[in-house]
């Protein structure tokens, strides 16, 4: 399955906050560093995504 990545607003192409997720099916988020698209993926459920977005969105 290939996966639809959407990068943040907050990030710009010359970074360095270069964030993407992508949803692989109801129940899971992950997260990946846009400069390393092969790199380490974090995976969420849709509970802990909820509970993440208000500190990732604090500015």
């Amino acid at each position: 399955m290939k996966l639809e990545w959407i990068k943040s607003s907050y990030s710009t192409p010359d970074g360095p906050d270069c964030v993407e997720v992508a949803a692989p099916d109801q129940d899971h988020v992950l997260v990946r560093d846009s400069k390393s698209p092969n790199g380490p993926r974090l995976a969420l459920t849709l509970a802990a995504w909820a509970r993440f977005l208000p500190y990732a969105s604090a500015r």
